[in-house]
């Protein structure tokens, strides 16, 4: 097993007021064999997320969550940093991802995070918004969604935590390497949204915005449904060398920055 080194930030550091945005992050897929990318996070926790009000993960900070008691760095460290963050006033909301979705209370006790069901529905700058991870947009894969209700079966769920970690590490593996086959033989459009199931889902929660990953297309969609202007804002993966969020301030206005090394 490959242990690497990564630097904890200061919880002392000397930061600019607080304001009063959220900021929005998903699909980081954080893993062992990824360091560059877990040193951004890291330096995104000690830095610009402490300058926020919020800060939102929509899903899939890991690649694979195998369960709350995963020691093997750098998931440790993540939680530590992640405490220093919520300890210093920052508030940390957490959406399951497909990857993730074993996260549970424990990870949220010892990290001051809170764990929001996907969909969650949120007043954003006096917008009805609507959070969700995405994959429950998805709905052309019919294969996915079949898998998704059976793999997130708490029967299911149970049996597989009950397993010991080299185990449930070596299942984890398995199931990376068959999604990623199973993944390159679909047509792209079967992996994005479906438009009519993003309508159902603003209708069902009255909501006007919707932010959402998964698909690993960022981008900003308007449109207008029932005779009401609404967004969709799609949030960017994360690589080695660059990450992404979107902030959204007091006064609704957002944007997106970049997130680099260093």
């Amino acid at each position: 097993m490959k242990l690497f080194a990564y630097r904890l930030y200061p919880n002392s550091l000397v930061l600019p007021p607080r304001m009063s945005e959220n900021l929005f992050i998903s699909d980081l897929h954080l893993t062992p064999d990824q360091p560059a990318t877990v040193e951004l996070f890291l330096g995104l926790l000690a830095r610009r997320a402490r300058r926020a009000q919020a800060l939102y993960i929509l899903g899939d900070l890991f690649d694979t969550w195998i369960g709350d008691d995963d020691d093997q760095s750098p998931y440790p460290e993540i939680r530590t940093a992640l405490r220093g963050l919520t300890a210093a006033g920052t508030h940390c909301y957490l959406l399951h991802g497909n990857r993730d979705f074993l996260i549970g209370r424990a990870f949220a006790r010892d990290t001051g995070c809170t764990l929001l069901a996907d969909p969650a529905r949120i007043e954003l700058a006096g917008t009805p918004t609507l959070l969700m991870h995405g994959d429950l947009l998805c709905t052309d894969d019919v294969p996915y969604q079949r898998f998704r209700r059976r793999i997130r079966n708490p029967v299911v769920k149970r049996l597989f935590l009950w397993r010991s970690l080299a185990k449930r590490r070596a299942i984890a593996g398995d199931y990376r390497r068959k999604s990623g086959a199973a993944m390159a033989a679909k047509a792209p459009a079967i992996m994005d949204v479906h438009q009519g199931t993003v309508e159902a889902y603003l209708r069902r929660f009255s909501a006007q915005r919707l932010i959402h990953g998964h698909t690993h297309r960022p981008a900003d969609h308007a449109f207008v449904l029932e005779g009401r202007p609404v967004t969709r804002l799609v949030l960017a993966e994360w690589r080695a060398n660059r990450g992404e969020l979107l902030a959204i301030s007091e006064d609704g206005r957002w944007w997106r920055e970049g997130i680099r090394p260093g």
